[in-house]
């Protein structure tokens, strides 16, 4: 089988690769990718999977913003699955770029299933959508047909995109998917992200090299995965699934006030003594609940997550611990 991975560096990108690796008998996985140090890519897989042959992984420097070079990649190489993991993924950021964002999402997206359409391969096509198309699910859990209410540039271009693939899929009869992603993280997620800036806040206060934690809210109430769990989903909804689209989450809110005290706790410190809150870090019409029903794809596939939320913690501060930076 020949897999197609955009932005295969990325943490679902690393982790799907180690899946697809495990599950598969000699794949042809071809990555896309703007950086050309492939060192980090492979360390990362190396600490997932101290067997992996990297024969069976290929990499790409094809502009996903080009056309003529996403059709001509998909003539020669010919894809059985693609996984589109390209393009930004911070709210934060999306508000400073709205454009380039919205661009970059839409235009990678549409090039890719336009070439698929003009090759006439039709490939089972999974597409990363967003919990962040979603209002404020409050006290109720959201599901596929919740209701949409994108806040930011990166959510708006997301939904344009997850809309889109609805009318693909019944025009063409394609099994193109889109995963409705809640929060997920990882031991490679970026230390911009919120969960890593807690950990690594934490760490530094253990080591006296920083006094204080500054964060917006205690009281915001996420859904969060393992990025190996979420990545799991992805791979069965092409295989397993229907011709439909997925919410991806664990069912299960946290507070950031539970991040924080599993992490203090572990470093044997008390959160209260270190957290300074400043409610204007928050970004405009911050959700204060968005917590996910996943109960379609358990009925469909049989998936639920494996790791819970303290062992997401606990995977995540282990690797900081080891891999200081």
């Amino acid at each position: 089988m020949k897999y197609l991975i955009t932005g295969i560096t990325g943490q679902d990108g690393i982790h799907l690769t180690n899946l697809i690796l495990k599950k598969q008998q000699n794949p042809t996985i071809l990555g896309t990718t703007r950086h050309s140090n492939y060192d980090t890519f492979f360390n990362k897989l190396n600490y997932l999977n101290q067997n992996f042959d990297n024969n069976n992984i290929n990499f790409t420097s094809a502009n996903l913003q080009d056309y003529k070079a996403v059709k001509k990649l998909m003539i020669e190489y010919k894809p059985n699955f693609i996984f589109n993991l390209s393009g930004p993924s911070s709210v934060y950021g999306s508000y400073l770029t709205p454009e380039k964002t919205h661009t970059s999402i839409t235009n990678i997206f549409n090039n890719l299933s336009k070439a698929c359409v003009e090759s006439n391969n039709f490939c089972n096509f999974f597409q990363p959508s967003s919990s962040e198309m979603f209002e404020d699910s409050g006290t109720e859990s959201l599901t596929e047909d919740s209701q949409f209410l994108p806040l930011s540039p990166y959510a708006e271009a997301k939904l344009q995109v997850h809309l889109s693939i609805k009318h693909l899929r019944d025009t063409y009869d394609w099994k193109i998917s889109s995963g409705i992603l809640f929060n997920h993280e990882s031991e490679f997620r970026d230390n911009d992200y919120l969960f890593m800036k807690i950990i690594n806040s934490v760490i530094k206060i253990k080591n006296r090299e920083q006094k204080k934690l500054t964060i917006g809210s205690l009281d915001l109430v996420r859904d969060w995965s393992y990025a190996r769990d979420t990545t799991m989903a992805m791979y069965e909804i092409l295989n397993e699934g229907q011709k439909s689209d997925y919410v991806i989450g664990s069912g299960l809110g946290h507070s950031i006030k539970d991040l924080v005290d599993i992490v203090f706790t572990t470093f044997d410190l008390r959160y209260e003594e270190y957290v300074d809150i400043d409610p204007g870090l928050l970004r405009k019409q911050t959700p204060e609940s968005i917590v996910s029903n996943p109960q379609k794809i358990r009925n469909d596939i049989g998936w639920v997550p494996e790791t819970s939320f303290e062992e997401l913690v606990e995977k995540c501060i282990k690797y900081k611990l080891n891999n200081l930076d």
